[in-house]
């Protein structure tokens, strides 16, 4: 079968191997990409890819595999949306390339026009583009700090904002995000996330915020504070959903103290968590929002969009850089925003959650090891742990996720200790494909029980 939906492709939408994963001429090309790209550039599942869309991605052995990454969230439309192709196509004919700081274009400004329309709020607001989450998320911290004029930056426990020097400073994880590579930029605090599954009292959101706001206000000072950085959900740190209360509990904080609330919405934004951003699901209007992954179907784009009057407060020429809103990258978020309207994918990532929460709830009936399934929309987790306790369980995650890849599946993990596993369908994917995905999931934890 070969599916309609966005991201559709001409790629028979079935899981098929005909090699073992991963095949010859994969390892072949293994054996180049050890000769000639950096170690440092790890690799998930060693498979090299000639095609993907819909649910699927077809590597150069010809064996067919169901995707549950998209790329880290970023194929949330599919990897070769038809709008995202055509506006793609049609620019890359007219120009690729005059930088916007020196003659600009409409495709920057359309993506502004469509990113104030789509973000949170009803105020007036301005975007600043550029190439990726972590420059997004630095660039925020900078109007931040010019808008306030304070230094501190605040952010949470388990938290992943990039891997810029002051991206990594904001980071939590040391391994493999942070190790060997420091010092790192200061004036960065951490302070307790709202983690349910760890919480052992059960502390409710607004109780999460005030034990955050405690440490903030004794550590850091209110009067030194240019911002908060928070995830919604947060991303590599687990997939943590915070308690009820706990965002809008710290909004309304920032805003009585003259702290921009800054969401990092990079993996959670654009439809992934069942809205258009995950700060919609309890009405939190952060100050400013940055994005990426999702926004341009697979090329490289990110924003900072906010508070018009916080944006305009850095001076000409502070913000910026020489491919910052490339006109092809502009033209596939155009096309992007365009399927996931004319697609409701919003609809779609909750229905996408009812079919992988009720898949997760039956296997871990007969498996104790999975503490906890979480999420929201198409961007769903479990935790494992050793059954009965909190302890991380990293190995068994690493056993699932290994039989996973071999039989056709594409997998991720994460969290602070890496036993999580992440669930990030394409918003493309077939309820067929993800059945089937899930039933090798299950086949997973039975083999490895």
């Amino acid at each position: 079968m070969s599916t309609t939906l966005a991201g559709s492709t001409t790629l028979t939408q079935q899981r098929n191997l005909v090699t073992e994963i991963p095949g010859p001429r994969s390892q072949e090309k293994l054996a180049r990409k050890k000769e000639f790209v950096a170690d440092g550039v790890g690799t998930t599942l060693p498979v090299f890819v000639e095609a993907a869309g819909g649910g699927v991605i077809r590597d150069v052995d010809g064996n067919t595999l169901i995707d549950l990454g998209s790329g880290i969230a970023v194929t949330t439309v599919g990897n070769a949306a038809p709008e995202v192709v055509t506006r793609v196509q049609e620019q890359v004919a007219a120009f690729t390339h005059t930088c916007f700081m020196i003659t600009p274009y409409d495709g920057y400004v359309d993506v502004a026009v469509a990113l104030a329309e789509l973000t949170p709020g009803d105020h007036a607001k301005k975007s600043a583009l550029f190439n990726s989450g972590a420059e997004a998320v630095e660039n925020a911290v900078k109007i931040a700090r010019v808008a306030t004029g304070k230094d501190a930056v605040v952010v949470f426990d388990h938290a992943y904002h990039g891997r810029t020097n002051l991206t990594m400073a904001m980071t939590s994880k040391n391994m493999p995000y942070k190790n060997g590579f420091g010092p790192f930029a200061g004036e960065v605090y951490r302070v307790p996330m709202s983690y349910p599954f760890r919480e052992t009292e059960g502390i409710k959101g607004q109780d999460a915020a005030a034990r955050a706001i405690d440490q903030i206000e004794k550590q850091v000072g209110a009067e030194n504070l240019a911002c908060i950085v928070i995830e919604p959900i947060l991303g590599e740190g687990g997939f943590v959903v915070p308690a009820d209360g706990f965002l809008p509990a710290l909004s309304a904080w920032c805003r009585e103290n003259d702290v921009l609330f800054v969401a990092d919405e990079i993996q959670s934004g654009f439809c992934r968590t069942g809205d258009w951003f995950a700060c919609d699901h309890e009405g939190v209007v952060p100050d400013l929002i940055t994005t990426a992954k999702g926004i341009a179907g697979g090329l490289p784009l990110a924003a900072v969009t906010g508070r018009s009057e916080v944006m305009d407060a850095v001076h000409a020429g502070g913000l910026g850089g020489t491919y910052g809103g490339n006109p092809v990258a502009c033209a596939a978020a155009l096309g992007a925003i365009h399927e996931m309207k004319t697609h409701d994918l919003p609809t779609r990532a909750r229905s996408i959650e009812s079919l992988i929460r009720r898949r997760l709830e039956s296997i871990a009936a007969d498996h104790p090891a999975i503490g906890d399934i979480r999420g929201r929309g198409a961007m769903m987790a479990i935790e494992l742990v050793k059954p009965g306790t909190l302890e991380p369980d990293a190995a068994r995650a690493g056993a699932v996720a290994a039989y996973c890849h071999k039989n056709g599946v594409v997998v991720l993990t994460c969290g602070t200790w890496g036993n999580v596993f992440r669930f990030l369908p394409p918003l493309s994917i077939s309820d067929e494909l993800l059945d089937e995905a899930f039933d090798v999931v299950a086949e997973a934890f039975a083999a490895t029980a």
